[in-house]
């Protein structure tokens, strides 16, 4: 709504026989002008347009007009053209007290209008606005003359400028577009740990419905919602970037794109520190060994120890250190941690057994003791002692053999009560593994049945059968019978002839260690005894009706 002014130009020549006159427009009409707009969209729309110019002399025009809009706002403001087409009621010109014809009553008549332009608003609120000047060029004409005049056309150019108020019903601002924003958390990870996507869209209008999609480079993402989680298990190390979209129609600001981005890390390694306690012990003692192990990942971890000496045992946090059988001196303990990756980490801590105080010095009956006491193999006959007489087997020359170890035994432990000796039964390679095993059983508890007959105490000799195992070799058999002194070198040779049947002999034996100094019985066949024939032979014994001819 506002005020205009119009600056009409034209002639219009009109008859009153015999007599022509012609008028011109010339004169500036003021008036009124009102438009009502509906946009179709940001830019274009329809308008209907009234407007008034009266005159006192009856020269006034009125046009009333619609058509098409076009406009381009900005911050503030809104530039416009318009092009219009409709029908202008024109009057006049009169020329009173010129010497025309009074045409008043005749000049009043409805003719096409056309009009072009355009304006710019200034936007105060919202919904109000200035129109700081609307600028229109308009072309009209009218046919003139009812009788008794004879008419003319009026063919009239206008310029005309126009100002006032401008109401918004709706808003003149088009919405904002749409806005997406997106993040990842976390936004650094190690394989494996999963990341959320969230976006953030604003600007939205809540009447419409929303899409949303998610894209990756170089990576697998789905989902339709504003929110996506992507996992990594199988993703390398390095930095990844995820897209999103969100639109709610396909026209120009109602959708937006974002970008997030994450960093897949390299698995680091754990670490692991580890601590003894005490640190220093005497011989055959313990320390507690603590390992702590750290994941950057928080992966689950694995322990495991190892020691230069002694015995460890642990798998978690904590170990115990056993130092029995260690020498004295520094035993390091590993300590070493695994994640489930594959990845692992050692530590290390000392621990030091301490040296023993020396023995006391032996006396010389000790000394001569431990020179005298000449451990010597017990051999047996094939397949002896047999399961039905166990209290038998030991031929005489063996019997002999043992009693001299029981009496030097017993005078060696009244120096060294806790010493200690350990049978261990042999057999040869004939015969089954069960078989062989009760064998070289009842041969062990044969031997020590006997040395606790002649007064050794049952608790100082220990027992272990063999069986198959632990054989000596032909090689090795041979070696003995080359380094027997009790051969001479031509007995040597026919001893090598027959070196299949020793073979047999030496493995049917029982060994005997002094477990305090370590010390074992040498394996010098008898081959000088008497019953040498009888532990030689390949048979076992027939001087009992039941004994075993089974060969073994």
């Amino acid at each position: 709504m506002g005020y205009s002014y119009l600056a009409p130009h034209g002639t219009v020549t009109t008859s009153v026989p015999p007599t022509t006159f012609s008028t011109t427009y010339s004169s500036i009409n003021y008036g009124a002008i009102g438009s009502v707009s509906y946009f179709f969209n940001r830019y274009v729309g329809g308008q209907i347009e009234y407007a008034n110019h009266p005159d006192g002399n009856n020269d006034g025009i009125s046009t009333a007009q619609a058509g098409i809009i076009f406009r381009y706002p900005t911050e503030g403001m809104s530039a416009f053209v318009h092009g219009l087409a409709g029908g202008a009621r024109i009057g006049g010109p009169n020329s009173p007290g010129n010497g025309t014809p009074d045409l008043v009553a005749h000049a009043y008549t409805w003719g096409p209008a056309l009009t072009v332009g355009g304006g710019l608003d200034y936007e105060i609120t919202r919904h109000l606005a200035v129109r700081i000047f609307q600028a229109d060029y308009e072309y009209m004409h009218a046919d003139f003359g009812p009788q008794p005049y004879t008419g003319g056309r009026a063919n009239i150019d206008a310029a005309r400028l126009s100002a006032g108020l401008v109401l918004h019903f709706g808003s003149i601002t088009p919405p904002p577009p749409v806005q997406y924003a997106c993040t990842a958390s976390p936004s650094s990870v190690f394989p494996g740990e999963q990341v959320t996507v969230s976006g953030t869209a604003s600007n939205l209008d809540p009447k419409k419905k929303q899409a949303y999609s998610w894209s990756g480079q170089g990576l697998t993402v789905g989902g339709s919602n504003p929110t996506t989680t992507i996992d990594t298990a199988s993703l390398q190390p390095g930095s990844y970037t995820v897209s999103g979209h969100v639109a709610e129609g396909a026209k120009a600001g109602q959708s937006a794109d974002c970008t997030a981005q994450f960093t897949v890390k390299q698995f680091e390694p754990p670490t692991i520190s580890c601590l003894a306690n005490p640190s220093s012990v005497q011989p055959n003692g313990t320390s507690n060994i603590t390992c702590t192990g750290v994941s950057p990942q928080n992966r689950p971890l694995t322990y495991s120890y190892s020691a230069s000496a002694g015995s460890i045992n642990g798998t978690g946090t904590s170990a115990t250190l056993s130092t029995s059988g260690a020498p004295s001196g520094t035993i390091t303990v590993t300590g070493t941690v695994q994640d489930d990756k594959g990845q692992t980490a050692s530590a290390t801590t000392n621990v030091t057994v301490e040296a023993p105080p020396p023995p006391p010095a032996p006396s010389p009956e000790q000394v001569r003791l431990e020179q005298r006491l000449a451990l010597h193999s017990v051999f047996f006959a094939t397949a002896q002692p047999t399961a039905a007489h166990p209290e038998g087997g030991l031929v005489e020359s063996q019997q002999g053999t043992l009693s001299t170890l029981a009496t030097d035994f017993k005078n060696y432990l009244t120096f060294k009560p806790d010493a200690r000796i350990t049978l261990t039964g042999h057999a040869d390679v004939r015969g089954s593994a069960e078989f062989n095993q009760a064998l070289t059983q009842r041969r062990v508890d044969r031997v020590k049945e006997f040395l606790v007959q002649q007064g050794v105490p049952a608790s100082a000799v220990d027992t272990q059968a063999v069986g198959k195992e632990q054989q000596l070799s032909r090689d090795q058999v041979k070696a003995l019978v080359d380094e027997n002194p009790d051969l001479t070198d031509v007995q040597k040779k026919k001893m090598d002839q027959k070196l299949a049947v020793i073979y047999l002999a030496q493995n049917r034996r029982v060994d005997i260690t002094l477990n305090n100094t370590g010390q074992q019985s040498v394996k010098l066949y008898p081959f000088n005894a008497a019953d040498l024939n009888t532990l030689l032979s390949e048979k076992a014994p027939v001087h009992r009706k039941k004994a075993a001819a089974k060969k073994h």
